[in-house]
């Protein structure tokens, strides 16, 4: 932040002849020469696309799956804590600073560019300050108390420089100001589902102001500040729900698994993979040689059975039990043996089938879904949400490849911010409940959800019935998407239950037992608990929660080049 920067998009330059007689260098930019048309500022903008990478750039990680830090992925090894020690330095700190000044460029500059309308201007700026506060959000959310930063930074700027952080209370208080600028005055693009607009803005401070009135509430225990956020949560949620653009895609899986969203209803805002041009390997990384980290136990067991009630309480079959099939899967071995679980799938909500294989996978008997790699998963559970058979083959098994388009903001999330941030304001009816959580589940055909639902003696999370439920609903129609999890954890003050020594169900698996002993299966591979359960902590290491891994840690490098910055408890 010391040093004065002129952020240039990369790759930009012009070459006409005219260029040749201008005073600057024909291949350099200023502030002066460069904003001088909304030409130059969309150019300028694009670049805030980057911000959400959906299923990722060719091999890298995107915002699905690969999250390992919850409850709802066992991973081999155990995933620990982002950080167990103070890092020299951190891109959660770095980025968002560099991506705050970007934004603060592009606002400073639009009040002198003479050839844009004050409503074009209004537009950028809007969507500016989206951006600004989506960064400051990421800092709240990571280290707390941060610097609230509106201009574009020199060295003479001490206060922010060399001061003590702001309280997290208000740079969310600034946040909250951006977001309602952005809402009022982005007025491009309403139609598209590619390019940010109003609600995609609206659907951002849906789920900023959910984090901050639930953090608030059980986290900072200030009743006040959380329902003024939850309150304008549902009002942003209801927003987008009262539009009448967006209606709940028929089919849940078809969200994730498919080749073009354009036609989909329900996105707001989605990534567009083009062959050979741009492309991801989530599809590859959850269904090739590369051991898939599977779904747990705990996540499992979360699924509701068909007659709309959990494992306690439920009339159906409770059995775990698979059943042993032997098919070709066409990976070049053979006819082989398998553990079948369609049964058991067929008793739960069906959003459990799109999620995983009726097939076990395991180290000792991978499984091929369609031939070529066989994969095994670290809890026997395949993850089947993102693969399709719209793709050739080999394109599914191959890093950059991989052309699903990606979910950004959908209105599935908005319908449960609506429903939670209700239930949180004490308020919620059975017809708030039926515009948002019983919508979702009348896609899958379950039940749907009054506020008079009985209680689930699985509650571990100290709240009511119907928020619990709530919490339930969130956690099956999100599984795997933008590390929902983790942070709806963090927000209910409940990342104590990523502890696995007190909630070891997140490090099992599928049941096996009623096939142990079978010798047509290689039990050697794969470690089978007492209870018959696969047990993916095969190197024995626990996830040990304290209190201090409810924030990152400050990175000692600041704090060398600032030693009034201070450090966050425990660390």
């Amino acid at each position: 932040m010391k040093k004065i920067v002129l952020l240039l998009i990369s790759g930009l330059m012009f070459t006409s002849c005219s260029d040749l007689l201008d005073t600057d260098p024909y291949d350099q930019f200023t502030k002066d020469n460069f904003f001088t048309s909304e030409k130059n500022v969309k150019l300028f903008a694009n670049y805030f696309y980057n911000e959400f990478s959906g299923y990722g750039n060719s091999g890298s990680y995107g915002d699905f799956y690969f999250n390992f830090l919850n409850d709802d992925q066992g991973t081999t090894g155990t995933s620990d804590w982002t950080f167990t020690a103070v890092p020299a330095t951190a891109g959660a700190w770095n980025n968002p600073y560099t991506e705050i000044r970007r934004a603060n460029t592009l606002i400073v500059a639009l009040p002198g560019i003479a050839e844009m309308s004050e409503s074009a201007k209004a537009n950028y700026e809007g969507l500016a300050r989206l951006y600004r506060a989506w960064q400051h959000f990421k800092l709240v959310r990571a280290y707390g108390d941060c610097y609230w930063v509106d201009k574009v930074l020199d060295t003479g700027d001490t206060d922010i420089l060399f001061g003590p952080r702001h309280n997290r209370k208000d740079v969310m208080d600034k946040v909250l100001e951006d977001l309602n600028f952005a809402c009022t005055n982005i007025n491009m693009n309403a139609t598209s589902r590619t390019d940010y607009n109003k609600y995609v803005a609206l659907a951002i401070k849906s789920r900023v102001c959910l984090f901050e009135g639930t953090y608030s509430k059980y986290v900072l225990k200030d009743e006040t500040r959380a329902s003024k956020f939850l309150t304008e949560c549902k009002n942003a949620s209801a927003e987008i729900m009262n539009s009448g653009k967006y209606t709940l895609h028929k089919n849940f899986k078809e969200n994730f698994d498919q080749l073009d969203l354009k036609e989909n209803e329900e996105m707001i805002l989605y990534k567009h993979y083009v062959y050979s041009v741009l492309g991801h390997a989530t599809v590859d990384y959850t269904c090739g040689s590369t051991q898939v980290h599977g779904m747990s136990k705990a996540a499992f067991d979360s699924y509701l059975f068909k007659d709309g009630k959990p494992k306690a309480t439920t009339t159906c079959d409770k059995s775990e039990d698979g059943k042993l099939v032997r098919i070709d899967d066409k990976s070049g071995f053979g006819e082989q043996a398998f553990i079948n679980i369609a049964d058991v799938l067929a008793q739960r909500d069906p959003r459990l089938t799109a999620q995983v294989d009726s097939i076990l996978q395991f180290p000792g008997c991978g499984y091929a879904r369609f031939g070529g790699a066989q994969s095994t998963a670290s809890t026997g559970y395949g993850v089947l949400l993102f693969d399709t058979n719209k793709m050739p083959n080999t394109d599914r098994q191959s890093i950059g490849t991989n052309t699903t388009d990606a979910p950004i903001f959908w209105l599935a999330e908005i319908l449960l911010n609506y429903a939670e941030a209700c239930a949180e304001l004490g308020n919620i009816t059975n017809q708030d409940l039926d515009i948002s959580i019983n919508k979702l589940r009348d896609r899958v055909g379950m039940p749907h959800l009054t506020t008079a639902v009985e209680a689930d003696p699985a509650n571990n999370m100290g709240v009511s019935n119907i928020i619990f439920e709530i919490r339930r609903e969130r956690r099956v129609e999100l599984m795997y998407c933008n590390n929902d999890r983790y942070y709806s954890l963090q927000r209910w003050n409940k990342l104590d239950l990523l502890d696995t020594q007190k909630y070891p169900d997140q490090c099992r698996g599928a049941y096996v037992g009623n096939m142990k002993g079978n010798s047509v299966i290689d039990w050697s591979q794969v470690n089978v608990d007492a209870d018959g359960y696969i047990n993916c902590k095969n190197n024995g290491k626990e996830r040990v929660y304290d209190s201090k891994y409810n924030l990152f840690p400050i990175p000692s490098g600041q704090k060398t080049l600032n030693p009034e910055i201070g450090q966050n408890p425990g660390w």
